[in-house]
């Protein structure tokens, strides 16, 4: 009975566009969602669109005859091109595609765009003695900043960086810490929620959330409320009246799973991302997996 670890995440890719030296609306796109990158002007020969990082890496490139994709995932249209509306379409949007683009007329800058993908936020619940999985979905050098939400919790802060395959921790976390394609937090307890944010160090971009709650199921209103009413009658009464609740209420919920996965879900399975703690096979140790949509796919 794990469902009660479920949690939803959110998602949202911010596009910020220079044009012409002055800033234009944001443009929000959902991760591995299609984003235009808008840029207009004045030119009748040659646009191309490249990194800023690497000017000579042409991505697309239009002129008066036709459009080339030069890269895959990167095009213009040519129509929009004469025109004069030079915008680069980015097919799938995702974490690799971060940085700045830039856009010239025959060597002379049009537009500068950046591009940043927002975090996926995620909200976790567990038991204590389960293990946390913080991922990082990029291979630059990360940092993992904590946020205490209750009184008696560790001090916020810098809590672990990670550089390839190395693992750096504070001295409360090295016993507790591994790394292998994600950062693992072992034997979580209570005084461990809060709000865990994976910092990519490189760009200062956050590229996780994580409000994580650590709580003991019998601290649940469920139990609470149901163990109350029973306790008049008796000690045992009233344990009894929890642990059924708890139990019909977990039946109702797995009903409930089970109808939105086999009926309901073509309608409400494109509407919806997840961040899911869910146990493995003969393993006390827990894994954390944020899913958003991707073409009608779920991917980790």
């Amino acid at each position: 009975m794990q469902l009660h670890r479920k949690g939803h995440c959110d998602l949202i890719v911010l596009i910020t566009v220079f044009t012409a030296g002055s800033l234009s609306a944001p443009v929000k796109v959902k991760l591995h969602d299609s984003a235009t990158l808008s840029c207009s002007g004045r030119c009748s020969g040659l646009v191309r669109w490249t990194e800023f990082s690497n000017r000579t890496d042409v991505l697309a490139e239009c002129d008066q005859t036709s459009c080339r994709s030069v890269k895959e995932g990167y095009h213009m249209i040519h129509d929009q091109y004469l025109k004069e509306d030079f915008s680069l379409i980015i097919t799938d949007a995702d974490f690799a595609k971060r940085g700045s683009y830039t856009s010239d007329c025959d060597g002379e800058d049009l537009c500068d765009v950046k591009l940043k993908i927002e975090p996926l936020n995620c909200t976790v619940q567990m038991e204590p003695g389960e293990s946390l999985v913080l991922m990082f979905d990029v291979s630059d050098p990360v940092e993992v900043i904590y946020n205490s939400t209750v009184t008696a919790g560790p001090s916020s802060g810098q809590i672990c960086t990670v550089g390839g395959r190395s693992l750096q921790c504070k001295p409360e976390y090295t016993q507790r810490a591994s790394l292998t394609s994600a950062l693992e937090l072992r034997n979580m307890t209570p005084s461990d929620s809060g709000l865990y944010a994976v910092m990519d160090k490189r760009n200062e971009d956050v590229l996780h959330t994580y409000t994580v709650t650590v709580q003991v199921v019998q601290d649940s209103w469920i139990w609470k409320t149901t163990y109350e009413k029973g306790k008049s009658d008796g000690y045992q009464t009233g344990v009894r009246f929890g642990a059924l609740a708890v139990g019909v209420a977990a039946l109702f919920i797995m009903f409930g799973v089970f109808f939105l996965g086999v009926v309901a879900a073509p309608w409400v399975h494109p509407q919806m991302d997840s961040c899911v703690q869910m146990p493995r096979s003969n393993d006390s140790s827990y894994r954390s997996q944020c899913k958003e949509k991707e073409r009608g796919q779920m991917i980790i």
